[in-house]
């Protein structure tokens, strides 16, 4: 997270979906001590052990896919947000932000599972219920958007803020820059493992791109004087 790289990937079979390639992929990674923070794609029961059982705690994004439990988290954050938390031990954390001609802000509470949180149960070691909110204003127009998660650990509500925070910015960090930079979406690789192996060297290309701090250009850049400059390209290469 804090070195915006691709450490590992599982290519999903046709015939499958992401449910099945996720727990192959956490047994390809080192998950002691890490909070892993994963979509509503993810939010499944057995990945959640998966997790645990290899040290690590979890973030986990709660949509419509957990019915009950989803009802449950909006019903107790409408509730307790009535009264500004009074009732419960809540952590919370918020930031502001202008640019890109759009002010937002962000609000973040987290609090210990409740006693009466449906589905507890069937999750190891649950530990928290969060709540992320953010109200962003462009051009007049307010839009506020929720989202709701699970945690094996109570932690702090920067440290919330921050998992959450980190977990999207992939999409703006690595997918947009492999499609935009990279034309990955474009690609028409198909042939035997060519498109998952070229998947890999681009993921590779950009994280020694990022690495790179000789040069102050954006990624784009980087790339065409690494193609243009040998000694650029030795020091990408090099990790200099």
């Amino acid at each position: 997270m804090a070195n915006h790289i691709s450490l590992g990937q599982v290519v999903v079979d046709a015939k499958s979906n992401e449910i099945t390639a996720i727990p192959k992929l956490l047994e390809m990674l080192d998950l002691s001590g890490a909070l892993v923070t994963i979509d509503a794609m993810g939010c499944q029961t057995e990945i959640a052990s998966k997790i645990v059982d290899a040290g690590g705690d979890y973030v986990l994004s709660v949509k419509d896919n957990q019915p009950t439990l989803h009802q449950d988290l909006i019903f107790f954050f409408a509730d307790h947000h009535a009264d500004g938390f009074a009732r419960v031990n809540v952590r919370r954390y918020e930031t502001h932000e202008h640019g890109h001609g759009r002010d937002e802000m962000r609000f973040y509470s987290i609090c210990p599972v409740p006693d009466d949180l449906a589905d507890q149960e069937r999750w190891r070691k649950l530990r928290a219920i969060g709540l992320g909110t953010s109200n962003t204003v462009r051009d007049g127009k307010e839009c506020i958007e929720r989202r709701y998660y699970i945690l094996s650990r109570f932690v702090s509500g920067k440290r919330f803020a921050g998992a959450v925070r980190s977990h999207w910015s992939i999409e703006n960090r690595l997918h947009w820059q492999l499609d935009v930079t990279f034309q990955e979406d474009q690609s028409r690789i198909r042939k035997g493992h060519a498109d998952a192996n070229f998947s890999s060297l681009r993921r590779t290309a950009l994280s020694l791109l990022k690495y790179n701090h000789t040069k102050k250009v954006g990624i784009k850049n980087k790339r065409l004087l690494a193609a243009l400059n040998d000694d650029y390209l030795t020091e990408v290469l090099a990790g200099k």
